[in-house]
C-alpha cells in the first residue's frame, strides 16, 4: 500500500471504533436537535471568506506530517488558531487526524468560540458519520478527498454536507479527478502534493488551473512558501492558499502569516 492507501484503511477502522463510543442513531439525533433549536454554531462561509479577500491565505493548525514527522508537538489548538484569525486568515484549517497528523476532534471544538474566521476540518472524510462531526464540533467546512472516495461516495456525501450546512472543498490532484466536481461542491482544490508518494509541486496548481471551472472558488494546497507563488496564482484564478507548515515550523506561526500576508498585499 501507499501512505494514503495505508491511512484510508486506518480511517476506516476509526471510524468504526468512533461509532462504538457514540452510536451513528445518538450523535445524528443530537446534530439534527441543535440545527433545530438553534444552538448549532452559526456556520460561516469559507467560500465568502475567500472571494472576498486580498491574500485568500487559509492557515492550517497541522502539528505532524507523515513525511515530516512532528511540526510542533507542543502546538495548542487554543493559541495558534486564534492568532491566525487576529493576523489576517481568511480561513483557518485544522488537522483532525490523529495517528498521522496529531490532530483531534476537540481541536476545532477549543478553537471555535475564540476565532469569528471560518474552519475547515481537515480530514480524510469516507462515512457520513464524520461530517456529523464536523458540525457537532463547530466546523464550517468539510474537504473531501477525490483520490479517497468512489465517485458516487463522494457525491453522497457532498450532498450530505450541505444537508448539514456544511460547505465542501473537493480536493483533486489530476485530470483524471476533474469530473468529481459537480452539485454541491463549494469550493475545488489542486492538491500540489501526490498524497501516494508525497512528492510535491506547485506547478501542478498551473497544470490544472486553465482545466478548471471558473464558477467554484479555486484553492491551490501544499508546498507554498513564497508570497510571489501566492501572488502568480492569484493571477492564474485561484482565491485560496492553503499553508500549514510554512508558518508552523516557525516560534509564532500566527506572526509568521502577518508578513506574509504583509508582502503577498504590498503594491
Amino acid at each position: 500500500m501507499d501512505i494514503l492507501e495505508e491511512i484510508v484503511a486506518h480511517k476506516r477502522i476509526e471510524v468504526a471504533r468512533q461509532k462504538e463510543v457514540i452510536a451513528p442513531k445518538a450523535l445524528y439525533h443530537e446534530v439534527e436537535n441543535m440545527i433545530t433549536d438553534g444552538t448549532a454554531h452559526q456556520i460561516i462561509s469559507m467560500k465568502t471568506s475567500l472571494r472576498n479577500s486580498d491574500s485568500g491565505i487559509i492557515s492550517e493548525f497541522k502539528r505532524k506530517s507523515p513525511s515530516k514527522g512532528w511540526i510542533k508537538e507542543e502546538g495548542q489548538p487554543e493559541i495558534i488558531p486564534a492568532s491566525y484569525c487576529k493576523n489576517g486568515a481568511s480561513a483557518i484549517s485544522i488537522l483532525t487526524d490523529e495517528k498521522y497528523f496529531g490532530g483531534r476532534l476537540k481541536f476545532i471544538k477549543t478553537a471555535r468560540p475564540m476565532v469569528t474566521c471560518p474552519i475547515l476540518r481537515k480530514d480524510f472524510i469516507v462515512d457520513e458519520y464524520q461530517l456529523f462531526q464536523a458540525r457537532e464540533i463547530g466546523a464550517d467546512a468539510v474537504l473531501l478527498i477525490a483520490a479517497d472516495l468512489k465517485k458516487n461516495e463522494c457525491k453522497t456525501l457532498a450532498k450530505t454536507a450541505h444537508e448539514l450546512g456544511l460547505e465542501t472543498l473537493l480536493e483533486i490532484h489530476s485530470e483524471h479527478e476533474l469530473d468529481y466536481v459537480g452539485d454541491n461542491i463549494d469550493m475545488v482544490g489542486v492538491n500540489n502534493r501526490n498524497l501516494g508518494t508525497f512528492h510535491t509541486d506547485v506547478q501542478n496548481s498551473y497544470r490544472l488551473a486553465s482545466k478548471l471551472p471558473s464558477d467554484f472558488v479555486l484553492v491551490s494546497e501544499s508546498g507554498i512558501s513564497n508570497p510571489d507563488t501566492v501572488r502568480d496564482l492569484r493571477k492564474a484564478g485561484f482565491r485560496g492558499f492553503l499553508i500549514g507548515e510554512t508558518f508552523m515550523k516557525t516560534p509564532n506561526p500566527g506572526e509568521s502569516l502577518k508578513e506574509f500576508i504583509a508582502q503577498v498585499t504590498q503594491q
